[in-house]
């Protein structure tokens, strides 16, 4: 028994760069791995960036369109007379005298459809 002990102790004893270098390379290739993939990794980082610009883009379209809508009630609240001609046209359908109106026909739906569904679960 204690010749196997010091037979392992000499392999150890000799082979003692070959494991300190392979723990050394084991620790890096973990340390490598967590900061890839790990909670604050690399790809984690990524995919916050990506989804932080791409709300910075949602916000400045949405800031935009706020501008647009504040500038239209702005136009509508100081009585401007073109913003008020534009909205009693599209809202409302007034026309000048004079104008011809022209408009696309819409298709009717089929009468005929119930307007409830059939139940045919009955027997």
């Amino acid at each position: 028994m204690t010749v196997t002990i010091r037979i392992a102790g000499r392999w150890v004893y000799r082979m003692r760069r070959v494991l300190a270098t392979s723990a050394i390379v084991l620790l890096t290739v973990l340390l490598g791995y967590k900061v890839v993939f790990g909670a604050n990794g690399m790809r984690v980082w990524q995919n916050k960036r990506a989804e932080a610009q791409h709300l910075e883009k949602q916000i400045a379209r949405q800031q935009a369109e706020h501008d647009a809508l504040e500038r239209r009630v702005n136009d509508l609240q100081t009585a401007k007379p073109s913003a008020i001609e534009k909205e009693a046209r599209e809202q409302l359908g007034y026309v000048k005298p004079g104008e011809v109106v022209l408009f696309e026909q819409r298709t009717m739906s089929d009468p005929r459809q119930p307007a409830v569904a059939e139940n045919n679960t009955q027997k």
